[in-house]
């Protein structure tokens, strides 16, 4: 009998574990957000960019190579008074030289590889931002069509209530057949309504997972937050000095001025003289006389700059200066222009919020209760009734729509921000 309860017992712990592995464990927008930025293959890919412009820095500071020669001559191809003695004339020839780079080539070449991997760096944040941009939009659509299916439930639920009610009406003679059928009817447009809700939280859930880069089946899969609205909203200005600050394509602007300045430094550089430094060795012993049979030898090669003096690269680089100092100039237009947009757009949210949340979603509630009460008791006619439900249903979705709406203008305005200001 023990032995018997003892099995009973380890195979409901058995079901009790594995009921557990496999419930669904609803992820946060932090936890969403952390898993992404460790396997989205676009971001991960581009991370790379900014280790290949390091490992560029090492290529631009390397310094030349050395040139070794080694050179013979002399050697004869017929015997000498008879005796074959073919490297008995021979004289070779080892040399040396080395490039030396004037005017900090090299420190500035490595100067300039640097801002370009700082701009890497900005131009790889701010394609993080496009891409939590993104993201924030598939996990507000996950959370917006959770709502819209909790709503689309509920009004099946309280509709098969009301059914039952009026299936007992009927039945007490209160009501005639043709409204109790066009009370089932109606019942049509609530599943439709279910299926739809349902359809597009799958949809929204897919788009969540490939961002995340993630086969978990779409069963297994779940997000959770506050569908809600914050009321309060901070001063524009306060997100443009933000916006200033934080957007990392301004400041990918900002170094792209200050490399191209490195670069014209460079492009003056490399318009002086490097002089070629050269040293070989000598053993000659065919010379008559015994102390030239070795000898030693230096010598100096400077070109001589007339013509070429990187004219054509001292100018182009002047010019990119300016470029870029207009590009910067366009660059904090658009983001103070982004700002203005998202901003708009989130207080126009907020304006219709408002009244939603403070009036019409207690007004429609009170007024189906109230039409659902008097149809109840004979009071108002099925058409009523049906018309109070239909309202309490569309203000119902239309404050979730703009919940939604809200939300991802809010992540527009933390795109347009460069963080997250707006929770």
């Amino acid at each position: 009998m023990n032995q018997t309860l003892w099995r009973y017992s380890a195979l409901v712990l058995l079901l009790a574990c594995g009921l557990k592995a496999g419930a669904q464990q609803a992820l946060t927008w932090e936890q969403v957000r952390a898993r992404f930025e460790q396997s989205n293959p676009t971001l991960l890919a581009d991370t790379l960019n900014i280790e290949e412009s390091k490992a560029e820095e090492i290529t631009a500071f390397l310094r030349p190579n050395p040139t070794f020669t080694l050179s013979a001559d002399g050697t004869q191809i017929a015997p000498s008074q008879g005796v074959w003695k073919p490297f008995a004339g021979t004289f070779e020839t080892p040399s040396l030289s080395y490039l030396h780079e004037r005017r900090h080539k090299r420190e500035l070449r490595l100067e300039s590889q640097q801002k370009a991997t700082l701009i890497a760096e900005s131009t790889h944040a701010d394609l993080e931002r496009s891409l939590l941009f993104n993201l924030r939009n598939a996990f507000v659509s996950t959370l917006q069509a959770k709502a819209v299916l909790q709503l689309a439930k509920d009004d099946l639920d309280y509709y098969d209530h009301v059914l039952d009610i009026s299936r007992i009406r009927f039945n007490a003679g209160d009501i005639a057949q043709i409204d109790l059928d066009r009370l089932e009817l109606q019942r049509v447009q609530y599943e439709a309504d279910v299926q739809t809700a349902e359809v597009n939280l799958r949809t929204a859930k897919i788009q969540l997972l490939t961002l995340l880069n993630d086969r978990t089946a779409i069963e297994q899969f779940d997000v959770a937050g506050t569908f809600d609205f914050n009321d309060q909203l901070i001063p524009r200005d306060e997100f443009r000095k933000i916006a200033l600050d934080t957007r990392p394509d301004l400041k990918a602007a900002v170094e792209a001025i200050d490399k191209a300045k490195t670069d014209h430094q460079l492009a003056v550089a490399n318009g002086s003289t490097d002089p070629t430094f050269s040293v070989w060795y000598t053993h000659n012993s065919s010379t008559n006389n015994p102390f030239a049979i070795n000898t030693v030898g230096v010598s100096v090669s400077i070109p001589l700059r007339i013509f070429d003096r990187n004219q054509g690269e001292k100018l182009r680089t002047q010019l990119d200066i300016t470029r870029n100092e207009r590009l910067r100039e366009a660059t904090e237009a658009g983001v103070l222009s982004d700002v203005d947009s998202g901003y708009a757009t989130l207080a126009s949210n907020l304006t219709l919020l408002r009244p939603y949340k403070t009036k019409y979603l207690q007004q429609s509630l009170r007024v189906r209760d109230t039409i659902f009460f008097s149809y109840q008791n004979g009071g108002a006619s099925l058409l009523d009734y049906l018309n109070a439900q239909s309202e309490y249903r569309s203000v119902q979705l239309n404050y979730l729509n703009l919940v939604g709406s809200y939300l991802t203008a809010a992540a527009q305005l933390n795109q347009a921000v460069g963080r997250e200001v707006i929770q």
